[in-house]
């Protein structure tokens, strides 16, 4: 689950570290709408803690997973609306004012959640903050690039990533934290509220984007914010260079007219860009990144990890190499190019997803069996499934797979050893854990468990730096000037969309198909991706908008090219 992320150069870095001791004022500015970046981050991560805990408090939960995915994607779905109301807002009623909105959305929802009843109630309390994230994901970010200094914009609009995949890793820390808390669940979801409402009050004393207000012909208010960003000496020259940009933006839009989507398709360029601009955004989301970061602590337990604790304290793993993965994007991106980034992701991503298929088809054919005396052990407490089938049949897999009412309970010795297939119920699982042994619900005792998270390190490792960055930076570059907004819309909405599609079935395949050949088919799409981007995805490093057009028109994307190999037709 990624954001557009601009790639600051090294100078950006330098004048970055300068700014911060000359113009604390941009900082503040930037940090302050950043928040927005955290809490997307957050709320898209808090989830898939707070889900263990929800199924235990709600029995409907846990029996029904197309109801556990529908928790978890309606923020997706809520995002494609945000996303479109944002875009909308932004150009209705500002930035500032938007950020604001979407503060209040989260802040909503965050509350709803800490306090619903039902599962209704949670979903619709998810909704909410979905709405947030949608009008964050795309607000934020502009409204630092359009309020900070040219020098230093990549770096600040780079902040913007980070806060969202250090949101996320932060969301796993607050997870940890309320385990023994009281409403658990209730907490891990509560407490996004309360940096929306630190940002609320922070944007009131924030100006509006200085272009937005250009564009509404108030310059005055523009001019004297631009003079509290940039040092006296530059101020002047800034104030009309954007007036002078604002205003060729109307006269091109002017020439253009109304952008519709046949226009769009019927123009040779724009048409091979939002091919590739879409297919990356789609396979980003194909490849299954968003079934890790939204279901990673059950992931853990189908690996073998049984504890909830366990799970959560693993699965920060996750979020942190996600986060130090976007670090290594910012720096390698222009030094190894766009294309060659995504195909170096995609081809370690395929190696570690025929891994994951192997050791979770391994951990389930060397599942530990059940015993006729173990589970006679626990008397009225056998599942009833176990009792209508030959004993001989069974292991912990096809015990958990016979119904939503059957739980697996390890010997206390070896967890491998022979174990007891019982109800699910609290009593069985209270006259399991008094005997020190370990209770399974959704995953097996396994001695690969290890190896699975070992891949699945490797599979972020492999994913951050290429696939989880390169997309959004690639829709920022390889349309024409005129069409980027909406063309740049478009494929954001397709991946929105498909990251809707893998939140809301992950779990329903790995039911019907199990885990082994559910990440082998994540493999598969990232194969296709592989022969996907070679062929339609142009290198856009080191090149101007306009190389990028006639690389376009003439249909020269196909080769694995560097920047002093193109030779474009004249």
């Amino acid at each position: 689950m990624e954001g557009p992320v601009h790639k600051p150069s090294k100078t950006e870095f330098n004048e970055y570290s300068t700014l911060m001791l000359k113009n604390p004022y941009v900082l503040r500015l930037a940090f302050s709408a950043g928040l927005g970046g955290l809490l997307f981050g957050y709320d898209t991560g808090v989830i898939s803690g707070a889900l263990l805990y929800i199924r235990d408090d709600f029995r409907s939960v846990d029996r029904h997973t197309v109801l556990q995915e529908t928790i978890v994607s309606m923020a997706v779905a809520g995002a494609i609306i945000g996303a479109a109301l944002g875009g909308y807002m932004n150009d209705r009623i500002g930035r500032k004012k938007s950020i604001m909105i979407a503060d209040v959305l989260f802040f909503v929802g965050a509350i709803v959640m800490a306090v619903a009843p039902s599962p209704g109630v949670i979903i619709l309390g998810r909704i909410f903050v979905g709405l947030g994230v949608g009008m964050a994901s795309m607000t934020s970010p502009l409204y630092i690039s359009e309020a900070s200094p040219a020098k230093v914009r990549g770096a600040l609009v780079a902040t913007n990533g980070l806060l969202i995949t250090g949101g996320q890793f932060l969301s796993y820390l607050i997870n940890l934290a309320f385990t023994r808390a009281p409403g658990t669940w209730r907490w891990m979801l509560g407490v996004a509220g309360l940096p929306a409402l630190v940002q609320f009050v922070l944007m009131f004393s924030l100006p509006e984007s200085p272009r937005w207000l250009f564009r509404k012909n108030r310059d005055e208010e523009a001019a004297s914010t631009l003079r509290k960003i940039y040092p006296p000496s530059e101020a002047e020259n800034e104030i009309a260079a954007l007036q002078k940009s604002v205003q060729a933006e109307r006269e091109d839009e002017g020439a253009v007219g109304k952008i519709s989507i046949f226009k769009l398709l019927k123009t040779k360029i724009v048409r091979r860009g939002l091919t590739a601009g879409i297919g990356v955004q789609v396979a980003q989301q194909f490849v299954g990144i968003n079934s890790v970061m939204y279901y990673s602590p059950t992931i853990v337990q189908l690996a073998g990890f049984a504890s909830n604790k366990t799970a959560l304290a693993l699965s920060l793993i996750t979020s942190g190499l996600n986060a130090v993965g976007t670090i290594i994007s910012m720096f390698f991106v222009d030094r190894t190019g766009r294309k060659k980034l995504m195909i170096i992701s995609l081809v370690g991503m395929i190696l570690t997803l025929i891994s994951l298929t192997i050791i979770f088809h391994e951990s389930s054919t060397h599942s530990p069996a059940i015993g006729v005396s173990q589970t006679a052990h626990f008397g009225n407490f056998t599942c009833p499934n176990y009792k209508a089938m030959p004993a001989a049949k069974w292991n912990c897999i096809s015990c958990l797979k016979a119904s939503a009412d059957c739980g697996f309970c390890a010997d206390s010795s070896n967890k491998l050893n022979p174990g007891a297939c019982l109800i699910v119920n609290d009593g069985a699982k209270n006259a399991c854990n008094v005997e020190h042994r370990q209770w399974y619900t959704r995953g097996c005792p396994s001695s690969f468990g290890w190896f699975a998270l070992t891949c699945l390190g490797l599979y972020i490792i492999f994913y951050a730096p290429g696939m989880g960055t390169i997309p959004w930076i690639i829709n920022s570059e390889i349309y024409p000037l005129r069409y980027r907004g909406v063309c740049g819309g478009i494929a954001a909405t397709a991946n929105w969309i498909s990251n809707l599609i893998v939140s809301q079935t992950f779990l329903s395949l790995t039911e019907a198909l199990g885990s082994a050949y559910t990440f082998l088919l994540f493999g598969v799409f990232a194969f296709i991706s592989l022969g996907f981007i070679s062929l339609f995805v142009p290198e856009t490093k080191g090149l101007p908008f306009e190389e990028v057009e006639k690389m376009l028109e003439h249909g020269r994307v196909g080769r694995w090219n560097r920047e002093d190999d193109i030779v474009l037709p004249k």
